[in-house]
């Protein structure tokens, strides 16, 4: 059932597609680098822009497939976004993480459903105001084997909703001659391990989070930043940790990008100090 309404969401956003013109008119960049959760913005937090490169008269759209590989586990993201007319964006994401010699053998997948709606702003547009973009999402997230881990390390739900509001800014022609980009992101979230291992546990439920990103374009196809992403930490079992990054995303033409990093992130089950490579292709139109 779960996989039949994520194909049929998937179906229905490429039917939206199809039907309409799109011609991807929005300058190159302007959609982001697809999150690890299916949410247009950085490599590990939504910003405030909209998914693909429709302008406020077309639809867009983008997909992507990430991996993120720290020294005992491995996750592999892949999904789809839909950007309609520079003002919502419908998502869904499709998580496979790998448990390593935690679980010789097995997986915990996950099924991630979004939406976002920008409130005001234009990130590109309003280089005189000091207003950044400003966007509000939501991410349900249903973990399909809560089962086999979460639950057994304490962890309350196999479901669970984060709320977000996200802000964007973009300088043209900033400091050191540059063009730059900042993200300020306020999570509300009960999600262990972006929910991987479940929803709260017996150390607390939802807690208001902070996540941020700095990038600046080296040049215009070559963008360098850095992310921050604060993390709840409910399981009394294992710590959980902050996600950090650096990241360097290459945009050759503007319907196609590759990110690499390195991801920092922290203590994960009974493995600490897991870091290792990201690596992120997407295609925009």
């Amino acid at each position: 059932m779960k996989h039949a309404v994520k194909a049929a969401l998937l179906g229905l956003s490429l039917l939206h597609l199809s039907a309409a013109a799109v011609a991807g008119d929005r300058l190159l960049a302007t959609g982001g680098i697809m999150e690890l959760e299916g949410s247009a913005g950085g490599g590990l937090t939504p910003w405030a822009v909209i998914a693909g490169l429709g302008t406020d008269d077309q639809i867009g759209a983008s997909a992507f497939c990430t991996q993120v590989k720290p020294q005992d586990f491995k996750l592999d993201s892949c999904g789809v976004a839909a950007g309609f007319y520079d003002r919502l964006e419908l998502s869904v994401d499709r998580q496979t993480f790998n448990l390593g010699n935690t679980v010789p053998g097995e997986n915990i997948d996950q099924t991630i459903l979004g939406a976002k709606v920008r409130l005001f702003g234009n990130v590109v547009f309003d280089q005189d105001s000091l207003l950044p973009q400003v966007a509000l999402g939501v991410q349900y997230k249903h973990n399909s084997d809560f089962d086999l881990v979460p639950k057994l390390l304490g962890a309350k739900h196999a479901d669970g909703v984060d709320v977000y509001l996200a802000a964007t800014k973009v300088w043209l022609d900033g400091p050191l001659g540059r063009n730059w980009l900042l993200d300020i992101t306020l999570r509300e979230s009960n999600a262990n391990q972006m929910g991987l291992l479940g929803f709260g546990g017996p150390d607390g439920n939802y807690h208001l989070l902070g996540e941020g990103s700095l990038g600046m374009f080296l040049t215009d196809n070559l963008v360098f930043g850095g992310e921050y992403r604060e993390k709840p930490n409910n399981l009394a079992v294992f710590h959980e940790d902050s996600f950090k990054d650096v990241f360097l995303s290459y945009i050759p033409v503007k319907y196609f990008s590759v990110t690499v990093a390195w991801a920092d992130l922290g203590n994960i089950a009974n493995h600490p100090n897991q870091n290792g490579p990201y690596v992120s292709v997407q295609a925009s139109w």
